[in-house]
């Protein structure tokens, strides 16, 4: 049931670097839901990322728009597997000319 719309609040999460969503520049690993809780394991490009505090904070307000108040969100930052331009959508990879 919830699958779709986080995926779509994801969607409106654009790294500022690349100006594509956190999901076509392939940041988020997973997304578990469960009744009281979204649980998302995203990484960054590099661990030097500039704007990985904001890219959080952004992905906790886009989830508060749309899960019920009573739902818990947690975003972790994982490190592997390493992300690569592999992670990327198609589209993000041709918009990229990679």
């Amino acid at each position: 049931m919830w699958r779709e719309p986080i995926t779509k609040a994801l969607r409106h999460v654009v790294d500022p670097e690349v100006s594509l969503s956190i999901v076509d520049v392939g940041l988020i690993y997973g997304v578990d839901i469960s009744q009281d809780k979204v649980h998302v394991r995203m990484t960054m490009t590099s661990a030097a990322c500039p704007v990985t505090d904001m890219l959080i904070d952004e992905v906790h307000a886009e989830l508060e728009q749309i899960l019920p108040m009573e739902t818990a969100i947690e975003v972790e930052l994982v490190w592997e597997p390493p992300w690569t331009p592999d992670c990327m959508s198609a589209n993000a990879r041709r918009l990229m000319h990679w």
